[in-house]
């Protein structure tokens, strides 16, 4: 059976059927993919997360078919293009949060939200409250994030002292001969709900997902830059460090993220392990963002948004912008990330209600009107 089919003879499946039909199964899940709604591979096997990823498409959409695909639903699925696809409206302000979600809206990951969908964040040299520290190699002076978007609004539902760097045991002696692993920043699909250790086994995420890239500190100065890149499965996992002074990681990392204390990693993995999406399946694989505290702090000294946008602009700031002028109330047209007639139109009304050059470009005092400086 295929979508098509549903079109021409007023069919009806439960998701029971779907699942009986591996060719439909395989055809939904690879539309649902190219939505970004589902996670490959379109492999015909349509389980309670191809289930919630339909539904979620037919509320976007607005099918008005609960539990069933019908002529309807068949016909979205089939005419719908990616960048029609609402997606919900971030609304961020200045607190830690909002400022993380935004830095994360700029590099263009993953974001998630919804009622227990839990976006996983370190921030290197960082303490609770988003102010810096100095970073001192061998500290616990990093932060382990959980954050939820509940009606687009971002909140931290948990903050926890970690280091996402290797402490001084492995740094000078280094598990692997190219020199200790230092994660690279970014943002990965790599880990699972596992156990972690040998001598001390626990519950935590392990890097059994995917693989994930690190530099070697083969000079053992206990930094990243000119050191050798390595991508591949590490067991660079999540787990606890051992309740160990703040001051001293020594062997609790030799290069994964860890969250200080037991009790501290025992609360945040029974947080994530409410995650609607391990829920339905327990080999779930969890994104995690390491971010140099930094660079959030950089990108937000300018908002991200320092840069000249104009006519012919495009990219994640394109699309912050477009979002943020639908939230004032100046309709931009599709939220896609590229300047063209539509945004700079909304862009000049913007401007002449704020008494600013009406030129269609974005400059630092659009931006300031904007609340995005």
């Amino acid at each position: 059976m295929k979508l098509q089919d549903f079109l021409e003879k007023n069919l009806k499946y439960t998701m029971e059927g779907i699942a009986s039909d591996k060719e439909l199964a395989t055809q939904i899940q690879s539309r649902l993919i190219t939505f970004g709604l589902l996670d490959p591979p379109a492999d015909g096997k349509f389980g309670p997360i191809s289930v919630a990823a339909l539904k979620q498409f037919q509320t976007l959409m607005k099918c008005n078919e609960p539990e069933l695909l019908g002529a309807v639903t068949a016909e979205k699925l089939i005419e719908t293009k990616p960048e029609n696809i609402p997606t919900p409206e971030l609304k961020l302000g200045n607190d830690l949060a909002s400022r993380i979600i935004r830095y994360m809206q700029a590099k263009g990951y993953q974001i998630f939200q919804g009622i227990r969908q839990y976006n996983i964040v370190y921030i290197e040299g960082m303490n609770a409250d988003g102010t810096l520290n100095k970073d001192t190699p061998n500290q616990f002076n990093d932060r382990r994030l959980v954050i939820q978007i509940l009606d687009g609004v971002p909140a931290i539902i948990g903050n926890w002292e970690a280091t996402t760097e290797p402490g001084n045991r492995y740094t000078e002696r280094p598990m692997n001969p190219g020199g200790a692993a230092r994660i690279k920043f970014g943002q990965y699909k790599a880990w699972q709900v596992g156990i972690h250790g040998t001598s001390d086994r626990h519950e935590g995420l392990v890097q059994t997902g995917g693989e994930l890239s690190v530099h070697r500190d083969l000079n053992k100065d206990y930094q990243r830059s000119g050191d050798k890149l390595d991508t591949g499965y590490f067991a660079i996992n999540q787990h606890w460090g051992y309740d160990l002074p703040y001051t001293n990681v020594y062997f609790a990392s030799a290069g994964c993220l860890v969250g200080r204390t037991r009790q501290g990693h025992r609360e945040f993995m029974s947080l994530i392990k409410k995650d609607q999406r391990y829920q339905l399946n327990d080999r779930y694989i969890f994104y995690t963002t390491v971010i140099y505290g930094q660079d959030l702090i950089d990108s937000q000294g300018t908002g991200g948004s320092a840069q000249l946008l104009k006519e012919g602009s495009s990219g994640p700031l394109v699309k912050q912008l477009q979002q943020r002028l639908k939230d004032k109330g100046f309709n931009p047209g599709t939220i896609d990330g590229v300047f063209g007639l539509g945004t700079k139109s909304a862009v000049r009304s913007f401007q002449k209600a704020n008494d600013l050059v009406a030129d269609g470009i974005v400059g630092q005092q659009t931006w300031k009107a904007l609340g995005m400086s």
